[in-house]
């Protein structure tokens, strides 16, 4: 079995309005989850590296879309821990 990368660290969902418009502006918005650890988790996921992400995420609709965005990517999230208000 070849090795595996295991990264930790927070995730980051970025909201983001189409059009240039101001967020004042806006009636909805694009939600991107980002941040350096998951970026590099999905970057080699995409390479063909098994990776890991670690992290914790709140037990509501936000955390689940965040877990699905990282399988879509082929990222390991067995290890995350569910919990917390936010």
């Amino acid at each position: 079995m070849g090795k595996k990368v295991v990264t930790f660290g927070e995730i980051m969902l970025r909201l983001s309005t189409s059009g240039f418009l101001r967020f004042t502006q806006a009636r909805c918005f694009d939600a991107i989850y980002s941040g350096a650890e998951a970026d590099v988790a999905i970057a080699l996921s995409q390479l063909g590296t098994p990776v890991e992400f670690i992290t914790r995420l709140p037990p509501n609709d936000l955390g689940d879309a965040c877990i699905d965005y990282l399988r879509q990517f082929g990222v390991g999230v067995s290890k995350l821990v569910r919990g917390g208000d936010r």
